[in-house]
């Protein structure tokens, strides 16, 4: 499946600094706006124990697994819709992403400037949240002007849906909310999704803080957290520093340093926790000797749909599915064990997939 997520922010946030250290790529992260002006795309694993908990029981030659996309792109700035900066162009590079991820500064320094003079996260939120809101209205009004005429001098159902929805968007463009606020029928979104308009995707706020900053929340964050609810988004609080301190480290030197510096789990974990939940997204598992593999697959997704993720041939034949928990056999240690005690189920067409399930799929050629 692939999630991918664009990172948007205005210059100096320590949104390049942060696309570096997830992704431990080395991107220009300089102290003045623009350093990032090309797209910058980093794929990084999902890190997941309980896999790497199945390929020791397997005895798994290979281990896969799930994987996200970071497309960090420029920094915006106010006015970027009408050519300031580098202007609206570059995103046309998070239009094809699954979610947005709007780093937002929370912490003061002397010694990083901030292209708008001061500290604040709402205002800042705002300013890109505009800037996705200007660009996707002009799209919109793009695509209206080709389909007018059509719709005019048409009975076409195609095309009067394409039109009602395009002045739907227009609407609520021009109030200066976004697309994601609005309620779609089956129809609209299927529609919508080729559109491929910035202000339908999920958002993320990342709150980037000073390293002394991470263990408890100062009053930026506090704030950004006050909209985020209003605003039903996630937050995820992240020092840039540290997790770029981290990225340099192995993995036993990782848990040394978290550990000493009282962090549950790094920063690029939380993120895909919340990505994961924003977009309704679970794992299943397929294991046995040769590989174990985590699956991408949407909440509410059947046995045939996870199926055909792994191949639409599976899919198409579908027959039967055998699934377990991934606890249970942590807990028998065999797939033997887990037939004697009666815990791996044969589930249908109709079975939906859980988080955490063990699938091995039948199916006809």
């Amino acid at each position: 499946m692939g999630l991918q997520v664009g990172i948007v922010g205005l210059p100096n946030v320590g949104k390049s600094t942060l696309f570096n250290a997830i992704t431990n790529s080395k991107v220009e992260a300089a102290n003045y706006p623009f350093a990032t002006i090309e797209p910058n795309v980093g794929v990084v694993e999902v890190p997941d124990r309980r896999l790497d908990n199945l390929a020791k029981i397997f005895g798994s030659k290979k281990t896969i697994y799930t994987t996200i996309e970071f497309v960090d792109i420029a920094g915006l700035i106010a006015g970027a819709s009408k050519g300031e900066g580098l202007g609206n162009a570059f995103l046309a590079n998070i239009r094809e992403t699954d979610a947005i991820c709007e780093v937002v500064r929370c912490f003061d320094s002397k010694d990083i400037t901030h292209v708008e003079g001061s500290v604040d996260p709402i205002r800042d939120v705002e300013i890109i949240e505009l800037e996705l809101i200007l660009s996707d209205e002009a799209s919109v009004k793009k695509r209206l002007a080709k389909v007018e005429p059509k719709f005019k001098s048409t009975k076409e159902k195609n095309i009067i849906a394409e039109y009602n929805l395009l002045k739907k968007c227009e609407q609520q463009l021009s109030e200066g909310k976004l697309l994601n606020k609005l309620d779609f029928d089956s129809e609209e979104e299927s529609l919508l999704r080729s559109f491929q308009l910035l202000t339908t995707k999920k958002i993320i706020y990342v709150a980037n803080v000073s390293e002394s900053e991470i263990l408890s929340d100062n009053d930026y964050v506090k704030k950004l957290k006050d909209y985020a609810k209003e605003n039903n988004c996630e937050v995820v609080k992240i020092s840039a520093r540290i997790e770029e301190e981290l990225s340099e480290l192995d993995s036993e030197e990782k848990e040394v340093f978290l550990q000493d510096a009282g962090i549950e789990e790094p920063g690029l974990e939380v993120l895909i926790k919340a990505a994961y939940k924003t977009l309704g997204l679970k794992t299943f598992f397929t294991a046995g000797p040769i590989e174990a593999r985590g699956w991408q697959f949407k909440n509410g997704y059947t046995a045939p749909q996870c199926a055909g993720i792994i191949h639409t041939d599976f899919e198409k034949g579908f027959i039967k599915a055998d699934v377990y928990k991934c606890e249970d056999i942590f807990e028998l240690g065999s797939e033997q064990a887990l037939k004697a005690s009666g815990k791996i189920r044969l589930e249908g067409k109709t079975y939906l997939v859980e988080d955490g399930d063990v699938c091995f799929f039948k199916f006809n050629n």
